[in-house]
Formats: structure tokens, sequence, C-alpha cells
């Protein structure tokens, strides 16, 4: 059933009925008419069950040629004219709209959720686009939609509206704070990643925008998504500041079993870091929008495992109860150590997953694709749960999604600020590797060079030697060094943290050595 349908029936008046008693008997009141239901997430989650429960079939309408078929070029010069914002001058948010074209094919559905709760179609005219240095294409047709949506709000002065957040493709979704550039993304859901039968993109078909007041300093937005295996109800709660969030409830609906089910997925951008020799002819030292996987596990401890641009796929996995949440984090905020006056990969956001309930068992899965350009993202990481998604069974689940430059909150301690490795040869001409690990925040920052801090560290697969710990006088950082001894060439596990009498004083380190 068309979603619009349904939800003509939900205001449909019911008849009243007369109550008719005799002179001698007391009158009756005649029995009032029920209000209809205001919209809201449980009218989100009957659509999205609704969907679940009939077959899949895609929901768009197919683009005329004059868009399908132009240059990622000519579908940017396509700008969405600011003074046709939804909500315009009448509060602190407004609406823009993605246009449709290259390869942003997919038509959403937009409905604004009233003062009074009444539902009002957004409705797509070309007039509020402009298209650059030509005119709209002459075969557009009148429901075409839109793409996607963009929100704005005096993030940086209370003159103009920057972006916020934004919608646009598959269940793609990017949240800034204060003083970033976008980078980093979330999404809605991932299904089977990193599979030898392939992904399933599941897209937002429909979003729901609850019209803010005046001042109202939170926005609300619902969405389905659907998919061939799953549809899913969603509430977005936004809050924007110098780190924004986004509360996310979302409810699945299985039409098929998944064999991997990926929650509060998160997708960057590593092209290559300060680890290991650069194999690209770029200007640039470093290129990436995140450069870390930062972990709190159920136990409370601290993991950071830097991002690497492999030779081939790799597929990290952390087991987990109870996590207290996982993120994709671009550490490294100086401009020297990137270059790039248009880029400004020092300003990326970080993005944190905290979950809301208990989130039981588990594991965080961070997944590394081999990457030439750094216009592809290839870096994901999910939440899967023990526990498989099945059909006939609602599976609900929610989380806080912060994005955040710099924080004393993530992690609290020491942290592992840079990692570098080289080559090196062990006894008897065999090849090695030199390890160095920089350690700094918390209580590292007060001490001397001369506490006898001590390196913890592991190796599976591996033997090391050669250990050292050091206070750089240059920049006050604290140097582990070791040697690395690979057997068989197989890959290693590392593990490495600093104490001091016993007392943890940082974040556990872990890094995944590959021939």
């Amino acid at each position: 059933m068309d979603p619009r349908r349904w939800l003509l029936l939900t205001v449909t008046t019911f008849a009243v009925l007369l109550q008719h008693s005799s002179a001698l008997a007391p009158r009756t009141r005649p029995a009032q008419p029920q209000p209809a239901a205001r919209f809201g997430f449980e009218s989100v989650q009957r659509i999205a069950q609704q969907r679940a429960a009939e077959a899949y079939h895609d929901h768009t309408s197919k683009l005329p040629d004059s868009l399908s078929k132009i240059s990622y070029d000519d579908y940017r010069n396509i700008q969405f004219r600011s003074d046709q914002a939804l909500w315009r001058n009448q509060a602190l948010f407004e609406v823009q709209f993605f246009h449709r074209g290259f390869a942003y094919d997919r038509r959403v559905n937009v409905t604004e959720v009233g003062d009074n709760g009444m539902l009002r179609s957004i409705n797509y005219d070309p007039s509020q686009f402009e298209f650059g240095k030509g005119a709209p294409p002459k075969d557009l047709p009148a429901d075409l939609g839109f793409a996607g949506l963009r929100v704005h709000f005096p993030l940086q002065r209370p003159d103009y509206k920057d972006e916020l957040i934004a919608f646009l493709g598959a269940s793609y979704f990017r949240l800034l704070g204060r003083d970033q550039n976008y980078g980093a993304s979330a999404r809605g859901i991932a299904i089977n990643v990193a599979t030898t039968g392939g992904e399933e993109f599941a897209y937002f078909t429909d979003f729901w925008l609850v019209r803010p007041a005046p001042e109202q300093r939170t926005l609300t937005i619902y969405a389905v998504l659907d998919s061939p295996s799953v549809a899913g109800a969603y509430r977005f709660e936004i809050r924007p500041g110098m780190t924004s969030t986004v509360e996310v409830t979302e409810t699945l609906y299985a039409r098929n079993s998944v064999d991997k089910l990926g929650l509060a997925p998160l997708t960057s951008m590593f092209l290559y870091g300060q680890d290991r020799a650069r194999n690209f002819d770029d200007f640039r030292p470093e290129v990436h929008d995140s450069d870390g996987l930062l972990l709190q596990t159920g136990h409370g401890e601290w993991l950071w495992r830097p991002l690497a641009n492999p030779r081939a796929l790799r597929v990290s996995s952390f087991s987990d109860e109870h996590p207290r949440g996982f993120g994709l984090s671009q550490r490294d905020r100086d401009f020297a150590h990137y270059q790039d006056e248009d880029a400004h990969y020092q300003r990326r956001p970080s993005y944190w997953v905290a979950p809301l309930g208990d989130w039981g068992k588990g594991n965080v899965e961070l997944v590394e694709i081999p990457n030439d350009e750094d216009i592809h993202d290839n870096i994901v990481s999910f939440w899967i749960p023990s526990l498989p998604l099945q059909p006939h069974k609602p599976f609900t689940f929610s989380y806080l999604l912060s994005a955040y430059s710099n924080s004393s909150l993530w992690s609290p301690g020491g942290r592992a600020i840079a990692t570098r490795t080289t080559a090196v040869r062990a006894r008897g001409g065999e090849p090695a590797r030199r390890m160095l690990i920089d350690f700094a925040g918390g209580d590292l920052d007060g001490l001397v060079g001369t506490q006898p801090v001590k390196p913890e560290i592991s190796a599976r697969n591996g033997d090391i030697d050669n250990v050292s710990i050091q206070r750089l006088v240059e920049n006050g950082v604290w140097r582990v060094s070791f040697r690395l001894l690979p057997k068989n060439g197989q890959a290693m596990d590392l593990h490495c943290f600093l104490t001091l009498y016993g007392d943890v004083l940082t974040e556990t380190w872990t890094y995944l050595w590959t021939p």
C-alpha cells in the first residue's frame, strides 16, 4: 500500500453514534468525535512494518536522461535557492533540498509535520533551484521529487545558517559540529558488508520533518528505510553545538534473515598517514578523514586502533558485551600534517556512538578496503549484535551520535597520538620492523622524564625486543620504541599501554601488522 494512502486513513473522522432514550430515562450525552492520532514514531513504525509484510519493490521513479547522464560537475552546479528554504526566517532551523541527478537518482518523499500534527507534502518545483549557466531541462516530470535534504542552523554566527546535517544517498547522513567540515559519514544500517555475497544497500525513501517552534534548539526528523531484506522506522533528534549530537532510535523489520547486520555504521576515508611510507605522488604529507578507531569496552577499557590503507581487504573484529561506545576519530588536528587549504582535513569531525540501553553481546567490526584515491570511502565500522535479526520479530535499538573536534571525553586519559614504523634487520639478517608510538595527555603531561613509566606490550604471532621509553624534550610526548619480529610472514596483533607503579595511564594502543 502507498504510505500516503495509509496516512489518509489515520485522519478519517469516525461517525458519531447518537444514543436515543425514552422520556422517563435520563438523557445521555452524544458520543464525541475521536480526535485523529498525531503523527509520530509509532506512525512510522506502522509504515515500516507494513512495508516488511509485503514483497520488496523499488519506491523510486525513473530519471529522465537529462539528469541521469549529466556529469558530476554539472550536477554540482544545480544548487537549491536559499530563499526557498523550508521555514525560511521562521525558525532557527531551515531545510534545503538536493536535486535528483548523476548518481543520486533515487527519489525521497518529504512531508512536513505541522504544529497541530497535520501533514503537508513538500513538493518539487524547478524554480527552487539554480541550474548553473543552463536552464532547467524541459523533460522534468512534475512529481520529480528530491534526492535528499540538508538542515541549516546558525552554528558559527547568528546572521548566517550553516549546514548542520545532510541526508543524501542510500542511508547516509553527515553531521557537523562548530568549526567542522564534512568528512566521515554515518549510515542508517549496513547489510552484509565485506561478505562473499556482496553488500546490500538500504535507502531512506521517506522523511517527515517536524516543524520547530521559532526558538527551538532541537529538531525531530522521522524516516522510513527500505531494502530487499529489511524495512526500518527511524527517529532523529538533532541538537547542534560545539559538539553536535543526534539521538537515533530505530525499529527494524526483517523480510528475510540477514547474515551480517551492521548497526550504527560509520564510513570514512583513509588514503595514507604517518605510519608507513607513502606510495602516492602527492604534495600532502597525510590524507585522511579519520585516522583511528576508538572503542570503550563494557569493562571500561579504552582501545585505539590506527587506520590503514591495506594492500588487501582487512576485517578486524573486537568482541564485547555491554559496549560503552565506539567511533571513527580524526585525532590529528595539525594543518602542517596535511597542507591542504581546500580540503581542511584538520577540521574533519570525529564521530562517537554511545549506546542508549543495553546492546548485550556482539562485536565492533572494522573493515579496511584498499584505496587509491581520496574521493573513495574505504573505512567502515559498525556493531554486530550476537543475536541475528529475524523475520516477524521487530528489533528496536538506540544510540547517541556525537560529532566533535577536540574533547577530553574520548578518551579521558593518555592517548596514542602518533604511530610510525620502519623496516630494520634483526640478527642474522631476518626482516623486522621498528615500531614507534607517541603517547600524551592525562597524567602523562605532568610527569617528569625520570618517572618509571613502563610500557606494557604484547604481540600475537610474533616476538618483540629492544623495548625503550623516553619523554621527548622537544614536545614532551612519551615515545615507546620496540623491534617487531614476525613469525612465518603471519599477521601480528599488537597491544601497548603505559603504567606507573601499576596504575594504567593510557588507553590501549592496538595495531594489526600485515606483511
